[in-house]
Order: structure tokens, then sequence, then C-alpha cells
């Protein structure tokens, strides 16, 4: 099997951000086949497109913990959790925006580079505390972890040198306090 990549910038992809609210939802779903689709399709029904979605296993067995970043009004967010908790395998689902929490997420970067970069870069991991996780003679890969504007501020910083590929994790989080996730 083989594998074209394009560019995005030769798709014309609207790649602008938008300007309505992001929000981070947190759910606890019932660890089943087919939760995922049907929760996505509440979101989709609605026309909120999900940014990054994260699931892993919850701390009893049998569940998982679902945190969904998405960007629209506020209003059709509160009718998507509403729906969301009609489904049956949805114990529970809660809106974190405005809300004390931890979240972090982390992102692999791979960067084409000489010897006469490799300084610079170097500098701004350490900066920002990115660990170098592969060193080659034509790339590097960076690990850096935080929360979401460290890592836009961090790969903004590296763009001018030809970032190969990013992966990002999309966001955890968790309530600080006795608060529910």
């Amino acid at each position: 099997m083989t594998t074209t990549l394009r560019d995005p910038e030769e798709q014309n992809f609207d790649i602008e951000k938008s300007t309505m609210p992001s929000h981070t939802i947190s759910c606890l779903v019932r660890d089943r086949p087919g939760v995922l689709a049907r929760l996505s399709l509440v979101f989709a029904r609605r026309g909120y497109n999900i940014e990054s979605l994260v699931v892993s296993p919850g701390a009893r067995g049998g569940f998982s913990r679902m945190t969904i970043v998405c960007t629209g009004a506020p209003e059709i967010l509160e009718q998507i959790i509403k729906q969301l908790l009609k489904l049956i395998d949805v114990v529970q689902a809660i809106d974190h925006t405005g809300q004390a929490v931890i979240a972090t997420e982390i992102a692999l970067v791979k960067i084409s580079c000489g010897s006469s970069d490799r300084s610079e870069i170097l500098q701004i991991a350490e900066h920002y505390h990115a660990k170098v996780v592969d060193f080659g003679t034509e790339s590097l890969i960076l690990r850096v972890y935080g929360d979401s504007d460290k890592l836009d501020t961090f790969v903004e910083l590296l763009r001018p040198f030809n970032i190969v590929e990013l992966v990002r994790s999309g966001k955890v989080l968790m309530a600080r306090g006795k608060a529910a996730t």
C-alpha cells in the first residue's frame, strides 16, 4: 500500500482560528463498543467540530474517561451536554470551561535541520523544557508537555526551522480539589 502525503497549504484548507470560545468537556462513559461513535454524532448533529479527543481507562474498571475540546456557542454546548447525558453509556458529562483544572498535553515535533540550526533549536527546546528524543544527522525529534498555549508558542517558535511532522496528544485534564472531573 502506498501513502501519498499532501501539503495542507496546497489543498486550500481554511485553517484560521475560530473566534468562538473553546470548551473542554469531560465525559465518564461505560467501556462498550460504539460509545465513541454515538458521542461524536451528538457533536456532529449540532455542527460542532471536535478539535481534540482523548480517551483513556477510568479509575474503575469498565469505564473510560473522554476529554473533548471543541469550539462553538455556549448555548449550543449546553444542549449537547444534555443530549450526551441521555445516551445510555454516558455516566457523566461536564463542561470544565472556566473551572479550576489541571490541564496538559504532549507534543512531538520532528524538525529537519543541519548542524547550523541545531544550537538555536536546542536553546528553544531548553527554554521550554523539551526533551530531545531522537537526534539524527539531518533531523531532531523533540517532546514537550504543558498547557495548550505553551505548546502553541513552542511550535510557532520552531516553524522557521522546517517542521516535518507534528503530533499532539490532545488535552487531558483533572478538576482541582474535591470537584468532579
